[in-house]
């Protein structure tokens, strides 16, 4: 249930050289998840690809939540993002893990091509304005 950015979060802000970063990614990730899982997730109610077409047997435990945004894309987008807009030297590999990431959602069934794109957009936009919070906060307090 996405872990991997919880670990990925706390050894950010573990270590003092990353913590920014570590910061930034934390509120990216909590705007993700009020917007897509709060928000439009239970708005679009969309049925799954796998309830709609029975015939298809999926691989996984089925998921009990709407389909529109891929939540799992829309966080490892979300996450790919905070770190290119941090200027990380990890941005090329978080987005390669997040591009398969969302082929996966697409493989397993459980997705459409629309909630991936959905996911995608929702991560940058999480990303972005994560990033434009943390480094707003830290001008004001410099001031």
């Amino acid at each position: 249930e996405g872990i991997i950015y919880y670990i990925i979060l706390v050894l950010l802000l573990l270590n003092k050289k990353t913590r920014k970063l570590g910061v930034i990614l934390g509120v990216s990730m909590l705007l993700n998840h009020v917007l897509s899982n709060m928000t439009l997730k239970p708005l679009f109610a969309r049925t799954r690809p796998f309830d709609i077409n029975t015939a298809v047997e999926i691989i996984i435990k089925k998921p009990s939540s709407y389909s529109f945004p891929s939540g799992h894309t829309a966080q490892a987008f979300t996450t790919a993002f905070a770190f290119f807009f941090a200027k990380s030297k990890l941005t090329k590999p978080m987005f390669v893990f997040a591009c398969i990431m969302a082929f996966t959602r697409l493989y397993l069934y459980v997705h459409y091509p629309t909630d991936i794109l959905g996911g995608i957009v929702l991560g940058c936009i999480s990303g972005y304005i994560g990033y434009k919070l943390v480094e707003f906060i830290q001008m004001k307090r410099a001031h």
